[in-house]
């Protein structure tokens, strides 16, 4: 559906080298450590049309985090072919940081923004918060009018209450770690 949209619009798939047919692309600046500007290339795509490079490298990046940082457990799962994945390359193309956002139905009611993970060397400067911006885009153009879904790390309450989304659960405990679902209302 959003492959069919852009294929109509006459904008390109192909997002570049080992990308496969990227839904969307598209650059942004951000302010990185320094004050200096760095440029992200956003790539918006389903799971089947990421390509292996950039499956690749967003997989290597969550183990990176996820498994080598945070302990081990199950990162890629079923959600992942359900879902919308979110990838920040640098001018270097080095992937930066990367989210999924699940399809509503699979997860929760809602579209679920989930696998929120940056580079180790880009943390700090934004790039994270830029990354949730643009991923909560993406989600209000793909389901207008429609509220998003996140199982937060609970350090990270204030980080994300500061993007408008908030609390409706008690923390529990997800692989070990405490987590608190939080809701962004559409709008």
């Amino acid at each position: 559906p959003q492959g069919d949209a852009a294929r109509a619009a006459g904008r390109p798939l192909h997002g570049g080298p080992g990308l496969g047919r990227a839904s969307y692309t598209g650059l942004a600046e951000y302010p990185a450590a320094g004050n200096e500007l760095m440029m992200l290339r956003w790539v918006w795509a389903r799971f089947d049309d990421l390509g292996v490079h950039a499956l690749h490298d967003a997989l290597a990046l969550r183990c990176k985090v996820f498994i080598l940082e945070q302990g081990p457990y199950q990162d890629p799962d079923g959600a992942d072919k359900q879902s919308y994945h979110l990838l920040g390359y640098d001018e270097a193309g080095v992937l930066q940081a990367c989210l999924r956002v699940v399809d509503p139905g699979v997860n929760y009611p809602e579209p679920s923004i989930g696998r929120v993970v940056t580079a180790k060397e880009a943390r700090g400067n934004g790039t994270g918060r830029a990354l949730m911006q643009e991923g909560i885009a993406r989600c209000s153009q793909t389901w207008p009018d429609r509220d998003i879904r996140i199982s937060a790390q609970a350090h990270l309450r204030g980080f994300y209450g500061s993007l408008g989304f908030e609390a409706v659960s008690d923390e529990y405990l997800e692989d070990d770690i405490p987590h608190i679902e939080m809701l962004r209302k559409a709008g």
